[in-house]
This record gives structure tokens, sequence and C-alpha cells, in this order.
């Protein structure tokens, strides 16, 4: 046997082993999907691909092949992460808004390959995750320009579902129009009012008029159906995809810091990880003097540090209010365990609504 016909040899012999290898880590990247479907979590994860990337690329002592070893490693997940998505396209996602908001973009962000599932309120796209019609439910929590999403934190509080992650889209309005027309044959402008007022400098300095509408979708919507060729809507570039209008002028709102923080939201309870560094908590305190302040107290004196507390009436009693947190840290280690159990003693409720290893931005 010469020397090519021994390394063809070799060859088949390592792929009859990688075949095998193949299928079971695919079986494993199965068991990865279903542990994500239940637990609302994306298939994508950056970190984690990267920390898989760094530990095995450091196996292959070669110089010269480890390039090429980082490149096998990356074709092996983007394989998997597509067998992961065919995995999840019977995921349902809930969310609030019609075909073409942002809440709709968010989702498909995170769950790519899901069915996104529209709901016209936020009560009921989380009703519809309590009662198994939808996986998952992603909501806002806060804007960067109109604050606290309240209904959502309210949910959250008197709710069954879990926080498994929260996420940050940048908010960017464009001029949308039928195709064919032009900026100077444009009259009047549509959309909700936030996005008015936030692409406020734009429509002053073109003389647009503006007209208030209940959503930026429907605004889109609105638009491709009109027979007018003077009217443009603001609203998403997806909703102008949906719509098949064309992006005229693309990121028209005045500030580029406009950000909305959806959270995911699931009925599988949380799974203690040694890598959660974030937490979401609710805690109702005994309407007594001092007690607000000795919780506060209590989560500063284990080492924990919040990033958000907000107050919310709790419905119930005149001046009986609760409070939403959000922090840094694993409230599920040793530690965090004896801050609950301690922050439980000043007050009336105690609730762990999530725990998550970082913030993300789409």
């Amino acid at each position: 046997m010469n020397l090519l016909e021994n390394a063809r040899e070799r060859i088949n012999r390592i792929d009859a082993e990688m075949a095998k290898l193949f299928a079971e880590r695919m079986e494993a990247a199965r068991d990865v999907a279903e542990y994500k479907k239940q637990n609302g979590m994306p298939i994508f994860d950056a970190s984690r691909e990267a920390q898989v990337i760094e530990r095995n690329s450091a196996m292959v002592e070669d110089d010269t092949l480890r390039p090429f070893y980082v490149e096998f490693l990356k074709n092996n997940m983007k394989v998997s992460k597509e067998y992961q998505r065919q995995l999840l396209i019977g995921m349902k996602v809930a969310f609030c808004g019609v075909r073409g908001a942002f809440a709709e973009s968010a989702a498909i962000k995170i769950f790519d390959g899901s069915t996104v599932v529209p709901y016209p309120g936020f009560k009921d796209a989380y009703a519809s995750v309590e009662k198994g019609e939808c996986d998952v439910a992603v909501l806002p929590i806060e804007n960067s320009f109109e604050g606290d999403v309240a209904p959502v934190l309210d949910l959250m509080f008197f709710g069954s579902l879990y926080a498994k992650g929260v996420y940050e889209l940048e908010v960017v309005q464009n001029l949308l129009v039928k195709p064919g027309t032009r900026l100077e044959d444009i009259k009047e402008v549509v959309s909700h009012p936030q996005a008015l007022g936030q692409c406020a400098k734009f429509i002053e300095d073109h003389g647009f008029i503006a007209t208030e509408m209940s959503n930026t979708a429907l605004a889109a919507k609105l638009v491709s159906e009109s027979s007018r060729c003077d009217i443009a809507a603001i609203a998403s570039e997806d909703a102008g995809n949906l719509y098949g209008l064309t992006n005229l002028v693309p990121h028209i709102n005045t500030s580029s810091a406009n950000v909305t923080r959806f959270v995911v939201l699931s009925r599988a309870k949380d799974t203690p990880r040694s890598s959660d560094k974030k937490f979401i908590l609710c805690f109702d305190v005994k309407n007594e003097s001092g007690c607000l302040g000795k919780a506060l107290s209590i989560i500063g004196d284990y080492g924990f540090n919040l990033s958000a507390l907000k107050s919310r009436p709790t419905k119930e009693l005149i001046r009986d209010y609760y409070f939403y947190a959000e922090g840094d840290g694993n409230i599920y280690g040793d530690v965090g365990v004896l801050m609950t159990k301690k922050l439980g003693e000043v007050c009336d409720s105690v609730k762990i609504i999530g725990s998550f290893e970082k913030e993300i931005k789409l």
C-alpha cells in the first residue's frame, strides 16, 4: 500500500468515527434545544460559543492547524444551531401588538425560527403562556424615552411566570412609503404618538402634517393600502418589509439612544446556575416605619447591588405598595439564599421573578 492509499484509509477510518461522534453531538444539541425551549432561552449564545472556541482551540498544539480547527468548530456550531432552529419550529412565542411591531421584531430576534403569535394586550399575551397556548411571552418592561411599562411589571408581580432573560432592542424609526413615492411628494406622515415625538425634528424640517395612529405597524399597513402617494408611515424596517413599503429615509429619529427592554417570561421554574449574575425580585414591605430602609439595607449588606428599584401600588389597600427590583449577583447562591431569607423577615412577601446570566443587546 502506497502513501496515498494509506492516508485515504486513515481518513476513511477517522471519518467513520467522526460520523458516530457527530450523531452523538447532535443528540446532545437536541437536548440543549429542548432545555432552551422549556426554559425560554434563545438558540444563539455568543458568550457560550466564544468560551467553547477558546477552550477547544487551546487543545490543538500545532499553531498552523489551530486556525483551521477554529473554523471547524464554527461550522459545527452553525450546523448545531440550524438543527436546533428546526426543533424549535413548533415553539410559540407571544407578543403584544400587531404584525410588524417592534415587539414582534424582538421576539423573532430572540427566538429565530419559532412561531410568533400576536395578542391585543399585555395581559392576553401573558395569560397565553400561563394557559399553555404559547411557550413564552416577550413583553416590554421599559423604554428609555417613555419609562416603565407598568402593566407588565404588575403582571410579573401578581402572575405565575418566571423571567428568563432581559433583552435590549434599539428602536429605529424610518420613513416608509409606497414604491415610487419621492420625498418631495410627501405631505403627511402617520404613526404612533411616541414615534412622531421621536422624529419631531425631521417632521418639522420637512413641513409634514403629523397624524397619530394607535401603533407604528398599523400606520405602515394604512400607507400600503392607501391610494394616496403623498402619505408616509414612520415605523420599523420590518413593518416596511411586511407591507411592501420602501424605506425612503432610514433612521429619522432624533436620538439613537432610544431603547426598549424586553423580558422573556416562561412557565418553567428557575434552575439555579452559578453563571447567573442578574436577577429580578419583587417584595412587599410591611406597612411599618423604616421597613423599606431595612429591606434595602439587607440587600446591600449581603453584597447585592440594585440597578433598578420601582414602586407600584398593590391595588389591594390604599398606600400599599410592592417594589420591583433588578439586581446584580447570584440570588440562588448561598449568600443569595441567606439574603432572601433575611429579607422575608421584614417583608410581607418576597418573590424571585427570575435569574439569568446577563442582559443582551439584540
